[in-house]
């Protein structure tokens, strides 16, 4: 469904010939596919891969590669309004990208990362390296998730919860690197976290000079199991689309036949990337083919005409802007500008308990999702004037797990409230990183999408950090963290008997969350209500009677300077001075 253009068949052509070659697993797994979606998603593919040889040419200095990619991205930015290119590979994904809607700018920081490998990656944990597999997997993953949906598929690639989509792509990521550990060590690379190279005394400088050795072995036969749990998740395909769900389950299944491959490769793993026999392969794909072949022959699609109309809006790749040219937040209607407070006895995290809005809307007779559409407003407000003061983060409880128990409608009116803002993004220009704390698995899975897509497209930015606590309990988040502690005793990675806050504090579920040191509740009320248990131990409390709805930036400002005149002593004896002017 390409259409007549020659240039434009070759392109996607040459996407497609270089994904067999280069990737034979991949293209196998998009073979599974109904045959409209394969072109997209060897152009997704291929340019993928383009970056990549692009950021890993060694033949080219570190500077020269990161100016190659950065202007492949800048071409690509170019030829987006447009719908074409003179390179064979943005040629088709421009095209895919407008006969599929696909909204490029999730893939901007993903691209971005790879100038910035150019200059060459070391890891201090496992959490450093999650970050960085993850932020580089999951915008193209979406990619293939929206495709699904556009093709009009009942259940696309949706997984019941984030946690295990994303261990899922680490065991990719993981796979991945320990396939290619001989490419990347003959180039001075080692993907790897200094956490797990510690854990084998001796390995990191046996790998830097490729000998095999009793540790390098142990450690990569603690890599291969520890990437064989992670993609083997038995919930991972729970309520999908029988066709995604089979190309899902195959690409499990080719992941643990390339794991025992480098398991049987022993010193050789260090010589060549190992691949899994052909006879193999076989049997995995042959079964597969069957399935997916019986799924899609029951499933009609939406595809997209073979000719692009000549006029019309066409996707563009937005660039995030940098820190200097993000604009200020409108001023207050009256004029009135922050208190002076010197950076220093500002609160490093304000957590605020949005009440009233229900209450709001009765009072003035209108139905109470009118409270909350009022509320969202205050919330924009809340936010400038946050940003006004120079504060650095900022939590809000948006939608609680006791929520659920309110009336559908008004929870359905809250979820759609949220789906509209996150939509419009009014902080789109502004110094604000949007992260969301919760839980993703009752809610619906467009609103997780969105949400996750608000958090990769503002990850660098550096001013304003706003978190919203949605489908977000204290208990449960206390429960879950039990829950990860319990894990990781009985894999034997932690003594009970030795457990201390910090580690409490690393299994949290938002580990990088600081604590609050003023939580501050409006609506009258005098309760804590299940909010950040762990992270509010010895915050400041602040109470105020004015219903949300009618909140606005002033409030918050008054409530910084009320807390620069609190002493807070964390269980130590008074100060012989007096309160922070």
């Amino acid at each position: 469904m390409i259409g007549d253009d020659p240039a434009l068949r070759a392109a996607y052509r040459l996407c497609r010939v270089r994904t067999r070659r280069e990737d034979p697993a991949e293209y196998a797994l998009i073979q599974l596919v109904p045959a409209p979606l394969r072109p997209a998603l060897h152009a997704l593919w291929a340019a993928a891969n383009a970056l990549d040889d692009l950021g890993d040419d060694r033949t080219a200095p570190a500077a020269d590669r990161a100016v190659r990619v950065e202007e492949w991205i800048s071409a690509l930015h170019r030829e987006l309004p447009t719908g074409t290119s003179q390179d064979p590979v943005r040629h088709a994904l421009v095209d895919t990208a407008g006969r599929w809607r696909l909204d490029l700018s999730e893939l901007q920081a993903a691209m971005v990362q790879v100038q910035e490998d150019t200059e060459g990656r070391h890891f201090t944990d496992w959490t450093e390296w999650r970050t960085w597999g993850r932020d580089n997997l999951l915008p193209w993953f979406g990619q293939v998730r929206t495709l699904f949906d556009r093709a009009g598929v009942p259940v696309a690639l949706r997984l019941d919860t984030r946690e295990t989509y994303e261990e899922f792509l680490d065991g990719v990521r993981l796979t991945d690197i320990l396939t290619d550990l001989s490419a990347d060590l003959a180039q001075g690379d080692l993907l790897l976290p200094g956490e797990a190279l510690d854990n084998h005394p001796g390995s990191a400088a046996d790998l830097a000079h490729r000998r095999w050795s009793p540790a390098v072995s142990a450690l990569v036969t603690e890599l291969t199991g520890l990437a064989r749990r992670w993609v083997t998740q038995e919930g991972l395909s729970r309520g999908m689309h029988p066709g995604p769900a089979t190309v899902l389950h195959t690409m499990a299944a080719l992941l643990r036949a390339q794991l025992d491959a480098i398991d049987a490769a022993g010193p050789g793993v260090l010589q060549a990337p190992p691949r899994p026999a052909p006879l193999t392969r076989a049997r995995i794909l042959a079964p597969a083919r069957a399935r997916a072949a019986l799924a899609w022959s029951l499933t009609p699609l939406t595809v997209p005409p073979a000719q692009q109309p000549a006029h019309g809006r066409r996707p563009a790749l937005t660039r995030p802007a940098p820190t200097t040219a993000f604009r200020s937040p409108p001023p207050h209607p009256t004029g009135e500008r922050p208190p002076e407070i010197h950076p220093v006895h500002l609160p490093a995290h304000v957590a605020v308990i949005m009440d009233g809005n229900g209450r709001w809307a009765q009072q003035r007779g209108l139905p109470r999702h009118e409270g909350h559409r009022a509320g969202a407003t205050a919330v924009r407000e809340v936010v400038h004037g946050a940003l006004d003061i120079g504060l650095r983060h900022l939590t809000l409880y948006t939608f609680s797990t006791e929520n659920w128990h309110r009336d559908t409608e008004e929870v359905d009116a809250i979820l759609d409230l949220l789906r509209g803002e996150l939509t419009d993004d009014p902080f789109r220009d502004l110094d604000v990183r949007l992260t969301w704390h919760g839980r993703p698995g009752r809610l619906p899975p467009d609103l997780v999408d969105l949400l996750h897509l608000r958090e990769r497209t503002t990850r660098t930015r550096t001013g304003l950090t706003l978190t919203m606590c949605i489908d977000y309990g204290g208990r449960d988040e206390l429960t879950r963290t039990a829950a990860a502690l319990a894990r990781r005793t009985r894999a034997g990675h932690l003594d009970p008997d030795l457990i201390t806050e910090d580690d409490f504090a690393r299994h949290l579920p938002r580990p990088d969350l600081p604590d609050v040191d003023l939580l501050w509740r409006t609506g009258g009320e005098h309760r804590v209500s299940n909010f950040l248990p762990w992270h509010t131990a010895y915050a400041e409390l602040h109470f105020t009677p004015a219903l949300w709805p009618d909140t606005d930036r002033r409030d918050l400002w008054h409530a910084l300077t009320t807390y620069t005149h609190r002493q807070r002593r964390h269980g130590t004896t008074p100060a012989t001075t007096g309160p922070l002017e």
